[in-house]
């Protein structure tokens, strides 16, 4: 398993060794810039399958052709690409990317016959113009389909031209497509704070400030590429990334469901933030809080590293039926799993196998 590595620190200034350091840290805990595609217009805008379609199709359709098989009508089911491109029952093709007119999709939300109009008429969800219009011209671009993102493989991607680096980028061609400009470079002293507080959470001290200054008047870039060297050495900076990754973890919860009784976590949170200073690759940073009391031969560090699990909230009354705590545990443990590693929820799985 490859590491998944922060290539770029993203600040307009920065340059230098300092913005290619790498740091092995778990994508959730990055403050990461989302660049949000403009909603299709009426003039043919490219559609944006999960943004723009699958909502319709989720809100819609998905009841009587989704995963529930008790409930699926014609054996249909629009929320599987290979389902919704093939062959139904009846032999019609509910998707034919490109071919509005051979869709059984389309020629179904456009028909004028109340026996053959899709939702049907006595549904109370109906589809509006508009999405009829948009779930049209989806099927002319071609039907492009993409996954749930949790699950999708993170490829290259083209970097827009004209910055310093790859985040100013796509800022930089998102403002121009709204019609806005940058703000202007920010002053040293404030962008050395911004950088300080980015990187470990605190302030930068006086000295700090008056040496910063006085280099940026000779270089810029060269200062502020020193001064991400300097913070990416400091301890507080595997502080300052621990702290979303605790937050997920809930290690600030208090133990129990009938009292709020103090645990001690705390060789595990500096496991954490040990591993964030030490760079460690993503996948054993992953392996050994989920499995590190099971390794061969486990260290002592690995053992402390699965207290992950132990952030669960767990009972201590006396009277409690131990099957059915253990079963809120598991529950609890898993979720938090999902929730921290593929940015989603699991909670639907508890009652329903099919997800």
């Amino acid at each position: 398993m490859e590491n998944m590595e922060l290539q770029t620190l993203g600040r307009t200034a920065c340059s230098g060794r300092a913005c290619r350091a790498r740091l092995s840290v778990p994508a959730v805990v990055l403050a990461v810039l989302v660049v949000l595609p403009s909603a299709p217009d009426a003039c043919g805008a490219e559609i944006d399958f999960n943004r723009d379609i699958r909502p319709i199709l989720s809100e819609h359709c998905y009841a009587c052709h989704g995963p529930d098989s008790n409930k699926r009508k014609a054996e249909l089911r629009l929320d599987v690409k290979e389902s919704a491109f093939g062959e139904a029952e009846s032999g019609e093709v509910a998707v034919v990317p490109g071919d509005p007119d051979h869709s059984e999709l389309v020629r179904r939300i456009t028909a004028m016959d109340p026996d053959d109009l899709m939702p049907p008429p006595k549904e109370l969800k109906q589809l509006k113009p508009e999405q009829v219009e948009l779930l049209t011209r989806w099927v002319k671009q071609g039907a492009p389909w993409t996954g749930h993102w949790a699950f999708e493989k993170i490829g290259p991607v083209e970097v827009p031209a004209g910055a310093k680096n790859p985040i100013d980028a796509f800022v930089g061609a998102r403002l121009a497509k709204a019609g806005l400009t940058p703000a202007p470079e920010e002053e040293a002293a404030r962008l050395l704070r911004r950088v300080s507080l980015d990187l470990t959470g605190l302030p930068p001290g006086m000295a700090e400030v008056d040496a910063f200054i006085e280099a940026s008047a000779h270089d810029r870039d060269a200062a502020l590429s020193v001064a991400v060297d300097r913070l990416l050495a400091s301890p507080h900076f595997g502080e300052r990334l621990a702290v979303p990754w605790l937050d997920l973890a809930r290690y600030g919860d208090t133990s129990g469901y009938h009292n709020d009784s103090l645990r001690d976590m705390w060789l595990w949170r500096e496991w954490v933030i040990n591993a964030f200073n030490a760079n460690m690759p993503f996948d054993r940073f992953t392996i050994e809080q989920l499995a590190g009391d099971l390794l061969p031969d486990a260290t002592i560090d690995q053992k402390i590293a699965s207290g992950f699990h132990r952030n669960v909230m767990t009972s201590d009354e006396g009277g409690l039926i131990d099957q059915e705590d253990l079963n809120l545990y598991v529950v609890d443990r898993v979720a938090t799993t999902g929730v921290t590693w593929l940015g989603m929820t699991v909670a639907c799985a508890q009652c329903h196998d099919h997800k």
